[in-house]
């Protein structure tokens, strides 16, 4: 197997655990929309349940936040197993239960309307035990919506 078949095999791993395994990202409807090493992106569509203002129809706060929490979350883990190139799948994989939330940071810079959203994220360093991540909230009009900084527990 050749490393970019063996780097899609994991991708698609994570992919499927993301989108189908946690129960809350498939609360919120969150998909992957596309990831590697270096970058993430996730999805979701607006929905009734997501509103925070319902005169205005924008996204709560709340959901804001836990997309860019989330997408920051990813985008360590991802950082994290570019420097595990050399381990297995399997123990890949298990660099998730090491994974945790430490500080986030969130700026709301504009109301969360559109028909659907996509938060994407990169690490700015990955360490040995901290890896930190910045994120971008955009609509469907690729209005940005907010952006985040987290910190991660990675190891």
């Amino acid at each position: 197997m050749t490393q970019l078949e063996a780097d899609n095999k994991l991708f698609e791993s994570i992919t499927e655990i993301f989108d189908q395994k946690v129960p809350f990202n498939r609360m919120i409807g969150l998909q992957v929309e596309s990831i590697d090493y270096d970058r993430v992106a996730i999805r979701f569509d607006m929905r009734d349940e997501l509103i925070g203002n319902f005169l205005r129809g924008t996204l709560h706060g709340g959901v804001i936040s836990t997309v860019i929490d989330v997408t920051g979350g990813l985008s360590a883990f991802m950082g994290i197993l570019k420097k595990l190139k050399n381990e297995s799948v399997e123990e890949k994989l298990a660099q998730i239960a090491k994974l945790g939330t430490i500080d986030l940071r969130v700026d709301y810079l504009r109301p969360g309307t559109g028909k659907w959203f996509i938060c994407s994220g990169y690490t700015l360093r990955t360490g040995n035990k901290v890896a930190v991540t910045r994120l971008e909230l955009r609509n469907d009009s690729d209005e940005l919506i907010a952006v985040g900084t987290g910190s991660y527990m990675v190891s």
